[in-house]
């Protein structure tokens, strides 16, 4: 199991077909003010690789953004709704099709309000992460060792916890109900970039 470290784009061929992982690091979390800085991705092979981006970036990456936008590659997300608006307002493409295990989780551990990435990862498959690299400083000219192995291990995981959230899914008769949250997460992203990031249009009030 390796971490790669690329700058500004993803080296071709470096991913075996199938499902990736993905996530992004930015320095913030208003997407328009606060810069992508890095994308995580990883085939579920056991390496990772990070794409860091310097300021100023053209974000051209013509081979992340390939990956990206395939419509045969599936993309497994945690919290999907936010990294798909920071690669469209970024990267410019949408990176579908989208599996959101955080969507996932909340379909089928109803049981608990805790849905975040760490507590998942110790539920379903035993292991532990760390968060403490979480709120760093994604745009220092150098990333740290800890910074890297954070980042890595926010895709490190997905595909293990996709096969398990889709047992639960099928499990409890939700599949169809958790294909259809995930196919309306680019919108849910669009509609954050155009201006209706905490209002729920299908509200009454």
């Amino acid at each position: 199991m390796t971490v790669y470290l690329h700058e500004e784009d993803l080296p071709a061929g470096v991913l075996a077909p199938g499902p990736v992982a993905v996530d992004t690091e930015t320095m913030g979390l208003i997407t328009p003010r606060d810069r992508l800085c890095v994308v995580q991705i990883s085939d579920g092979k056991g390496d990772e690789h990070l794409v860091r981006f310097g300021p100023g970036s053209d974000y051209a990456a013509p081979n992340l953004r390939a990956v990206l936008a395939d419509p045969q590659r599936l993309k497994l997300y945690h919290f999907a709704r936010f990294d798909l608006a920071a690669i469209r307002h970024y990267l410019g493409v949408v990176a579908a099709p989208v599996y959101c295990t955080k969507t996932a989780s909340r379909l089928v551990r109803t049981y608990t309000d805790r849905h975040g990435l760490k507590d998942l990862i110790r539920e379903l498959l035993g292991a532990e992460i760390s968060k403490q690299q979480q709120s760093s400083d994604w745009g220092a000219p150098e990333l740290s060792d800890a910074q890297k192995e954070y980042a890595a291990s926010d895709v490190r995981y997905l595909h293990a916890c996709r096969e398990k959230l889709d047992e639960r899914l099928a499990r409890e008769g939700r599949t169809a109900l958790a294909q259809a949250c995930f196919d309306f997460l680019p919108s849910r992203a669009e509609l954050d970039l155009a201006g209706w990031p905490e209002v729920d249009i299908f509200a009454h009030v």
